[in-house]
């Protein structure tokens, strides 16, 4: 199933999206910053990096899910159908709140392999 391209665009739009990076992941489209994953879209939905304490709040919420695309939910991220927020101002709130909180994790260093001679 392809992701909501409409909500890419929005999110695109929302002057949030400048200062991160912007790759496919999952079927959909992640956003990073400082190459740890913000906010993204799977299917039709909006995906949030929180604090664990935030994410299990508003999933108390019953129009957030926990983010399981594997079997095993993920700590601290929840998703939420794209149609919940159909306000701009409701995105970008949701999406500086993840930004918030990933400016708080350490940045991940690209690793370079190591060549072995033969």
């Amino acid at each position: 199933m392809a992701y909501d391209e409409n909500l890419e665009d929005r999110m695109d739009e929302i002057g949030l999206s400048e200062t991160l990076t912007k790759k496919k992941m999952f079927g959909g489209i992640a956003y990073l910053l400082n190459g740890n994953m913000c906010v993204g879209i799977h299917k039709d939905y909006l995906v949030l990096r929180l604090n664990v304490e935030k994410a299990s709040d508003l999933m108390e919420n019953h129009q957030f899910l926990p983010f399981d695309i594997t079997g095993s939910p993920m700590k601290g991220w929840v998703m939420i159908e794209g149609s919940m927020v159909e306000e701009d101002i409701d995105l970008e709130g949701y999406m500086q709140e993840a930004v918030s909180f990933v400016e708080t994790l350490p940045k991940k260093v690209k690793k370079n392999k190591k060549l072995t001679s033969k």
